[in-house]
């Protein structure tokens, strides 16, 4: 099951304070949103003040990246508070409930400690920053302080949930930590010789984590800890380091713009109108539902990036409108989470911006490249939905109080987000960011102006929504960062780059692609999606390039299988998402996703081994020579 404890369950389940944890949640939230708003504004004002002058705010780039870590750890240490990080929890909900509490409580004192741990080395880290300025002249510290009380507050959050374990299950989880912890330190005292390396703690404290049910960003954190304790060679202030610059980049701030574009959709009646005409325009046909769902995330990928809104937004209307016509809500889910794979490579998906920033590929030029692989797969899905249901009856089409006139026009205002996207890349006017940050306004204004479903209330919880889900995937990213530094200062890139070499031996690129597309799908399973790019982009695409294949066109195929392992079950943490959504057990979606899952396998293997799919249109557009 998802790693979720719902809303307030700080609160609710503390001994400690509870007006007093509730307090520190509502701040944490406020400044979390706080600094999304201040955000959104000092890029705005940057993109304005250009083009009305022609000439950079120079203090801009810093504020906005000082901002950024603030919605970071904040927004971070509120996805603790909610319990919205996920991850694998297969083993302690197939264990007894007795075990399955100690394990609860064990996961908790990790997540407490690696708290802690986040706080001290930032701590640290400001110490050894405490002289120095950015370019600018802001202090350094601006930029890690805001690392030292996410930690903090993620350890309050923690704790409240950890005091509403019983103490008898606390203790024995403290009890089997300490053995743990004990047997690996007199290994390395009494053998040293046979003691496990650093690496290999590593990839064992995460394995542990990660197995035993704690989030990944948590499971991430765990293994860099480890790595760093092992070596015994390195400050415990470069965890804090990694960490910050882990996400300390302009082009990241792309990831909270189009997150909050998305929900705001979401809140103002865009995604809920869109759907409708969808399902008008579709009809009463076998298959229509299935239909509207992968139409549905073509768009809603066009404008969020978040594959967890777009699932969000998407399945919560169209899963419950196949339970009322009485079909299969497990196929369903199958198709959602499957849609979700297609819309991998639809711009502005946060995971091409990852990527291009990680491996240092045009962020517009994936933008270009992922469109027609997109399309290629929406349409075999269609096919595929129209195939498989052709023996079932078609569903009734549900109509609103809303006119079709009302739908068409609501939903052209609406597309005008993708339209801002799109034609702000084709004229180079704005980078990603400064373009999500427009997505944003234009979203915004129009819910106020056009639906009059924007309330002010609305507003900021819009934003606070949006601080939480960005904290949570920004926290994520800047984990994924001290893994691959503990993995690059241990040689692995090479020995990686090494081996894949000798796996392709032979065969040339086609083994090479085939190789890369079997390690990403299992990876995107273990790891998530961005972890699994940000450890394995820089390392995979140079060896790519040896072999002759196109950056873009290399990216794209890592993508789409890292979306392949990511919603494939029985591990895959995206279709535990779509699973929570739609209301079924991730068991009922094992048979019907295989159909999708094979259908889109099929397609990527046609992507990887036709590079024009990928190449034609960013080469159109000016991104390849």
């Amino acid at each position: 099951m998802l790693v979720e404890t719902g809303p307030a369950a700080v609160a609710a389940r503390a001994s400690l304070p509870a007006a007093i944890v509730a307090s520190l949640l509502r701040a944490v939230q406020a400044l979390a949103a706080l600094a999304l708003l201040a955000d959104l504004l000092v890029v705005a004002a940057a993109v304005l003040w250009r083009f009305v002058h022609g000439d950079s705010l120079e203090w801009a780039d810093e504020v906005a990246r000082m901002l950024l870590i603030v919605v970071a750890f904040l927004g971070g240490a509120a996805a603790v508070a909610h319990g919205r990080h996920v991850g694998i929890r297969i083993v302690r909900d197939a264990v007894p409930p007795a075990l399955g509490a100690v394990m609860e409580a064990a996961g908790l004192l990790v997540e407490l400690g690696v708290s802690l741990a986040l706080a001290a080395c930032a701590l640290s880290y400001a110490a050894t920053a405490a002289t120095q300025v950015t370019p600018f002249g802001l202090p350094q510290n601006l930029f890690i302080y805001p690392m030292v009380v996410g930690g903090a507050c993620m350890a309050v959050f923690i704790a409240a949930r950890l005091s509403g374990c019983r103490g008898r299950d606390v203790g024995l989880a403290a009890l089997a930590l300490a053995g743990l912890v004990g047997i690996v330190a007199a290994w390395s005292i009494l053998l040293p010789d046979a003691a496990p390396s650093p690496l290999a703690l590593l990839l064992l404290g995460f394995a542990l984590a990660l197995g035993s049910g704690i989030p990944i960003a948590f499971s991430l954190s765990v293994g860099a800890l480890a790595f760093l304790a092992a070596d015994g060679g390195i400050d415990p202030a470069v965890f804090a380091q990694q960490a910050s610059s882990g996400i300390d980049n302009f082009v990241l701030l792309a990831i909270p713009f189009f997150v909050l574009t998305g929900l705001a959709m979401e809140v103002n009646g865009m995604s809920v109108r869109l759907i409708e005409l969808l399902r008008r325009a579709i009809g009463e046909r076998r298959g229509g539902l299935g239909i509207v769902t992968i139409l549905a995330m073509v768009l809603f990928s066009g404008i969020s990036g978040s594959k967890l809104a777009d699932v969000t937004a998407v399945g919560t209307v169209t899963v419950p409108a196949m339970r009322r016509s009485g079909q299969d809500p497990r196929d369903g889910v199958a198709l959602l989470a499957a849609s979700a794979i297609m819309a991998e490579t639809i711009p502005p998906c946060i995971n091409l911006i990852i990527l291009g920033y990680v491996a240092n590929i045009s962020i517009g030029g994936l933008f270009a490249a992922g469109i027609l692989p997109a399309l290629l797969m929406a349409a075999a899905l269609i096919a595929g939905v129209v195939v498989f249901s052709a023996r079932s009856r078609p569903a009734p089409v549900e109509r609103s109080h809303h006119s079709l006139r009302h739908l068409l026009w609501s939903s052209a205002v609406s597309l005008g987000v993708i339209v801002i996207i799109f034609g702000g890349y084709r004229s180079g006017f704005a980078t990603a960011t400064e373009i999500g940050a427009f997505a944003v306004v234009y979203a915004i204004v129009v819910g106020i102006l056009c639906f009059r479903e924007l309330s002010l209330r609305a507003l900021a919880d819009l934003f606070v929504r949006s601080a939480t889900l960005a904290g949570m995937i920004l926290f994520v990213v800047a984990a994924s960062q001290t893994i691959a530094f503990s993995l690059t200062i241990n040689q692995v890139p090479h020995a990686l780059a090494d081996a894949m070499i000798a796996l392709s031996h032979g065969g040339g690129a086609w083994i090479f692609l085939l190789v890369s597309i079997a390690l990403l799908v299992v990876m995107g399973a273990a790891l998530e999606g961005a972890p699994a790019l940000i450890i394995f982009g820089p390392l995979l695409l140079p060896v790519a390039q040896g072999f002759g294949i196109a950056p873009l066109h290399y990216g794209i195929v890592l993508i789409i299988a890292m979306g392949l392992g990511l919603f494939a079950p029985p591990l895959g943490l995206g279709l535990y998402t779509a699973c929570a959504v739609g209301g079924v057990s991730l068991e009922e979606t094992v048979r019907p996703i295989g159909k999708y899952l094979l259908l889109l396998l099929v397609c990527l293997v046609l992507i990887a081994f036709v590079p024009e799919i990928t190449l034609w249109l960013p080469r159109s557009m000016g991104f390849v020579k």
